[in-house]
């Protein structure tokens, strides 16, 4: 391995273009040798304006080449599990935009993959690394606020995205899947994962087996009285998207973006939230700086690794969800 680690975007839509390779473009300690996409023009394009010195239109080419260390997946849905699997298969490491394959039973076969080829997948769950979220886990981690009771989250989108997320077979789902997903993984991350033991959902589909939703609402219960409620919609009739994640605990709450955490002291309500100067940059895209540096530093073995087992969990409940607003009746897990 060379001194920088080599690395490779495949797939340039939105979050590519405006995270993974602006990015890592200028990471020390990687360097962005290859883009690809079957969209020629476009990968050229953005090669050209980000110093990138190869693209390709097809992956096996790409994973031929020997020229690369670790890849970054930023394909559509229902390729990230070939995708992944073919990158392990010719030795790189790999960060996976979330989710990291379509069902529970795809992830482990990735998770099997990674092990057997000794190399390291990390999963986009760029929320996790937000720094008022790393901020609000150090206070729930040490206790202060006693045990997670609640979460309240959601996220109301005025209008959906287009291209292959109206499409069932290639997205997987529709609003929940692309808002819903991030909250609950971040929702079982900071109350530790606890089990869940019933779901109910309800969501509004249109009609034809590749229909998606593009509202759905979800009641989860879990054990040590643990409750989750998420709401979503990409059919929200306002001017700007509205987001909220809020979390109830026996001695405080906190709610983020921004981050304002309230304890209970003597009997009262105090307010305790961190003080600091602004944030130079978006949440947004702050936590994917955070995430890829995490990514080069597991894939250099500079930072401890830690195989994200937990998709799993995350993805069964994702299923358990579906299946409970498809069925239209409570599902216990």
């Amino acid at each position: 391995m060379t001194d920088a680690l080599r690395l490779a975007v495949v797939g340039t839509g939105a979050i590519a273009q405006v995270a993974h390779i602006p990015v890592l473009a200028k990471m020390r300690g990687a360097r962005l040798v290859a883009l690809c996409d079957n969209d020629a023009a476009k990968a050229r394009a953005l090669a050209d304006r980000f110093d990138v010195p190869d693209v390709y239109t097809d992956l096996e080419e790409l994973l031929d080449s020997d020229t690369l260390d670790a890849i970054v997946l930023a394909t559509p849905n229902h390729l990230h599990e070939p995708h992944a699997l073919s990158a392990l298969r010719a030795g790189l490491h790999v960060l996976c935009e979330r989710p990291l394959a379509m069902t529970a039973r795809g992830v482990e076969r990735v998770l099997s993959a990674a092990q057997k080829s000794g190399r390291r997948v990390v999963v986009g769950n760029n929320h996790r690394f937000r720094s008022d979220v790393q901020a609000l886990e150090r206070y729930i981690v040490n206790g202060e606020l006693g045990k997670v009771e609640a979460v309240r989250a959601g996220v109301y989108a005025p209008r959906p995205p287009q291209g292959w997320r109206q499409r069932r077979a290639e997205a997987g789902g529709g609003a929940f899947l692309e808002h819903g997903f991030p909250l609950l993984d971040l929702a079982l991350w900071l109350s530790d994962f606890p089990e869940p033991e019933r779901v109910g959902a309800y969501m509004r589909r249109g009609r034809g087996a590749n229909a998606i939703e593009d509202t759905m609402l979800v009641g989860l219960e879990l054990a040590g009285d643990v409750s989750f409620g998420l709401d979503v919609s990409w059919s929200y009739v306002g001017d700007e998207e509205r987001s909220w994640f809020e979390v109830m605990l026996s001695r405080g709450s906190a709610r983020l973006a921004p981050l304002r955490v309230v304890k209970e002291l003597n009997g009262r309500a105090v307010d305790v939230s961190p003080s600091g100067a602004a944030a130079r940059e978006s949440p947004f895209l702050q936590s994917y700086r955070a995430q890829l540096a995490h990514f080069v530093a597991v894939a250099t073995g500079t930072t401890p690794y830690e195989a994200p087992t937990d998709q799993v969990r995350v993805m069964r409940v994702l299923e358990a969800i579906y299946k409970a607003a498809d069925e239209r009746r409570e599902i216990r897990l």
